[in-house]
């Protein structure tokens, strides 16, 4: 997850993280959402086995709160806990 120049958060999957951040620091895809939200930071990563597992958790975190996204970034997983219970 890289934390946007504009605050905003992105979420994507890659099988090089040190190339994709390279890419996204230099503004190599126009179209990509980082290119005109400069600088970027990388404030949280996972990795994974399985493709499809990858693509799973990104659609996941994609559809959270900011406030579930800043959690998971800081690790309080008490907080992230309770911050799932208010959607049911």
């Amino acid at each position: 997850m890289l934390h946007c120049g504009d605050e905003s958060y992105y979420t994507g999957i890659t099988n090089s993280l040190e190339r994709r951040m390279n890419e996204h620091i230099a503004g190599y895809d126009e179209l990509s959402y980082t290119h005109n939200r400069q600088p970027v930071k990388l404030v949280y990563s996972e990795i994974f086995q399985w493709v499809e597992d990858a693509i799973k958790r990104e659609k996941q975190i994609k559809g959270w709160s900011r406030n579930k996204k800043e959690a998971l970034i800081k690790g309080d997983f008490e907080l992230l806990k309770k911050l799932s219970k208010k959607n049911f």
